[in-house]
């Protein structure tokens, strides 16, 4: 699976000096430099490299300063990283290629040194934004048939932990969960239910996901309940 390139891509934009986590808006891996506004670099993943790779990148240029594709070195070294129109695309394109070998090594084909496609502001933040307000990096990149760990998901886990304890207002949670007023209001995964005015429980649904999602797998700790 695309998931078992994660790890040794992620290492390597670490290597770089980038933040970087996993499944960021529909991206495969979004990694961060320091300083503001951040370098955007988007890593799309494959087992092997082929034209639908190339289409995500395309579709990922208009939210990023780099992409890059990244596949499976082919193990008859037949793979499109060995054919010269495959990596000449890339290169006319701006896409830069990073291949992976079965050790974890990832090696630099191309370098996306051509110019990138004109930017789209609005999509280059919600990006930021999500990679930014996720805390930790809780889903592996690549993947697409699990629930993705985003940062709303995040903060309802956190209220619904809090709120096995008892009845909470949202205010109680702000701290911990800042969109905690919107999360119980809209109540999107049918976590939670008003029992009073501005005043919240948790639902069975909120247990069994609690039971799914642990804190420490969701990579959150629950805010304290003060007496």
């Amino acid at each position: 699976m695309e998931t078992a390139l994660y790890l040794p891509i992620k290492s390597f934009l670490e290597a770089a000096g980038y933040s970087v986590k996993g499944e960021i808006v529909g991206c495969d891996i979004v990694a961060l430099s320091d300083g503001e506004p951040p370098l955007v670099v988007i890593c799309e993943l494959k087992l092997s490299f082929n034209l639908e790779l190339i289409l995500q990148a395309v579709d990922r240029a208009a939210a990023s300063d780099e992409v890059w594709l990244a596949a499976r070195v082919s193990a008859k070294g037949k793979g499109r990283e060995s054919d010269r129109r495959f990596r000449d695309l890339c290169r006319r394109l701006g896409f830069g290629m990073l291949a992976v070998a079965d050790n974890g090594t990832v090696d630099v084909i191309v370098s996306p040194v051509a110019p990138m496609p004109r930017k789209n502001a609005r999509k280059r933040a919600r990006l930021v934004a999500e990679h930014k307000r996720r805390k930790g990096d809780p889903t592996l990149g690549g993947g697409s048939r699990k629930p993705i760990m985003t940062a709303y998901r995040q903060q309802a886990l956190i209220c619904a932990e809090a709120l096995q304890h008892g009845h909470l207002r949202p205010r109680d949670l702000r701290v911990a969960a800042p969109d905690a007023a919107k999360i119980l209001l809209t109540n999107v995964y049918g976590w939670f239910e008003r029992v009073d005015r501005g005043v919240y429980a948790i639902t069975e649904l909120g247990m069994e996901a609690l039971k799914r999602w642990p804190p420490l797998q969701a990579d959150i700790s629950p805010p304290a309940i003060e007496e």
